[in-house]
């Protein structure tokens, strides 16, 4: 019967060392009960400990039939979903001109539909109540987009849009939608974004700028980067309100990019050719 008390979240890209574990964790220690997934058992193996306060799920975020019977277990087993949060995502550092299409494509399949796949399928049930929360993580990046991160930035651009809109959307259904605009928060997303860089073709126009790009993958994880746990209290504080707010940004660089945002063009420029060295 407790768990009838408990909210239900459902949480991707929960992986060891990420944000998506971190908003796992905090969830659990304000007596949610947290479907935690990733596309491997294995990579949240920490998570593992605690049976009645994690549900642990593989998921694919580019497969229909996997997220579709993922949804289905959680329901069969709880019997509703109070909480979605998007975060499941993939960094594309590297110069627009070079990257290959498909890059651009998987990027986009993860980050965009891969969302959008988990959004179709929770709000019937959520509707169905007229109560539920979905959280979408989007970046700071997408406020100030500077050079080498295009593709990353371009998809976090689409869900802020998709997120604005499903915010009117679903207001009438009861479900509220929460824009969550992380700054530099140190997690392993530095370590993926340079394995992305490394993946690609050698760069053939590019070479010269070749240290300021790999240096571009690291940039959110410097010694003033907001330590993940931090950032996933304050979230998930936030998150849990009755009345959640529908836009968050925490992190560092969130204050300073917010405030670029507003500057004219030829000074946004000029600030993020030198700030990354182009």
């Amino acid at each position: 019967m407790e768990t009838l008390h408990k909210q239900v979240v459902l949480i991707t890209g929960c992986s060891s060392g990420g944000i998506g574990n971190a908003l796992a964790r905090a969830f659990a220690a304000r007596n949610c009960i947290v479907v935690a997934t990733a596309r491997s058992i294995k990579s949240m193996d920490d998570l593992n400990g605690d049976p009645d306060a994690f549900f642990l799920q593989e998921l694919d975020v580019l497969l229909d039939q996997n997220v579709g019977q993922v949804v289905r277990n959680v329901m069969d087993k709880f019997g509703r979903i109070d909480v979605l949060v998007n975060n499941a995502g993939v960094q594309c550092i590297g110069p627009l001109a070079e990257i290959p299409i498909s890059s651009v494509q998987h990027t986009f399949n993860t980050n965009v539909y891969g969302s959008m796949r988990l959004i179709q399928a929770v709000v019937p049930h959520m509707a169905s109540r007229r109560k539920g929360k979905i959280v979408n993580v989007g970046s700071v990046t997408v406020l100030a987009p500077g050079p080498w991160s295009g593709v990353y930035t371009a998809s976090k651009a689409a869900i802020h849009a998709l997120t604005d809109t499903l915010r009117l959307e679903l207001k009438p259904l009861g479900i509220n939608v929460i824009n969550v605009v992380p700054g530099a928060v140190r997690s392993n997303i530095g370590s993926s974004a340079a394995a992305s860089y490394n993946s690609m073709p050698e760069s053939k126009l590019y070479k010269k700028y070749e240290d300021a790009i790999k240096a571009r993958a690291y940039l959110s994880q410097g010694e003033k980067s907001m330590p993940s746990k931090e950032f996933a209290d304050k979230t998930v504080d936030a998150i849990v309100k009755e009345d959640p707010p529908s836009w968050l940004s925490l992190g560092q660089f969130s204050t300073i990019m917010a405030i670029m945002y507003h500057m004219p063009i030829f000074i946004k420029d000029f600030l993020l050719k030198k700030a990354m060295k182009c």
